[in-house]
């Protein structure tokens, strides 16, 4: 059922409900009348007019009821009369909002204020239009883009798309790897008992000095054999 439907149908619920309820407003009631002697002026203001009430006016045959326009009413002429009643009893209803003006078509009736305007509301309670509720927005928040530009998130939660279309970039398609360290192994060519190459070349030069006094000795011991001879 559509928003439209809805409210056709409260307006024409109201509506009825109001005609079982109207209002019967008896003209310079309930102590005058239509007549040249009640304050019509008065008790008009003194009465809420709803769309369905009915307007009833009393009157001898000496009176008469004329729906007439603005202007006739303020001027008291019968220039352009909208209706004209002569039954006695007259009952009008209001079926529209808006103002209505009758007067007393005798001659100086209506001088003497033998006029009454009527302004109808529309009934209280009535629905008034009901407005279809708007798709809640998503507030679009823009970020910040590369090299200045401004990149704007699209509502859609399943892949956010941007304003700006960004180029294919191999930089972007390549994946980078994660640089790996292999762990230090500390060295073996110096572990155990072995010495250091600083011990090593001390040990060299010891030895070298060992040969060379024996190299001596053996020359040495050799020459006094010559000279022994």
């Amino acid at each position: 059922m559509g928003v439209l439907e809805i409210i056709v149908r409260v307006t024409l619920v109201t509506v009825l409900i109001k005609l079982v309820m109207a209002t019967d407003h008896i003209v310079g009631g309930p102590n005058g009348g239509w007549d040249t002697s009640s304050d019509l002026q008065s008790w008009a203001l003194s009465q809420k007019f709803s769309v369905g009430d009915n307007l009833i006016f009393q009157y001898p045959p000496n009176h008469n009821v004329i729906e007439v326009t603005k202007a006739d009413y303020d001027s008291c002429q019968l220039t352009k009369p909208i209706q004209t009643y002569i039954d006695g009893k007259t009952t009008i209803p209001l079926t529209s909002p808006g103002k209505k003006y009758y007067i007393c078509g005798t001659i100086g009736h209506c001088s003497t204020g033998m006029k009454v305007e009527i302004d109808t509301t529309l009934a209280t309670g009535s629905s008034s239009p009901v407005e279809s509720p708007s798709p809640q927005e998503i507030p679009i928040i823009p970020s910040p883009g590369p090299e200045g530009l401004t990149l704007t998130p699209s509502p859609s939660a399943e892949s956010p798309s941007f304003g700006v279309p960004l180029a294919s970039s191999p930089l972007l398609d390549t994946p980078l790897e994660t640089p790996t360290l292999s762990p230090m192994v500390p060295s073996t060519e110096f572990t155990g008992s072995a010495a250091s190459p600083l011990e090593n070349h001390s040990v060299d030069q010891q030895d070298s000095s060992s040969a060379s006094k024996v190299m001596q000795a053996a020359v040495l011991s050799y020459l006094t054999m010559i000279v022994a001879f």
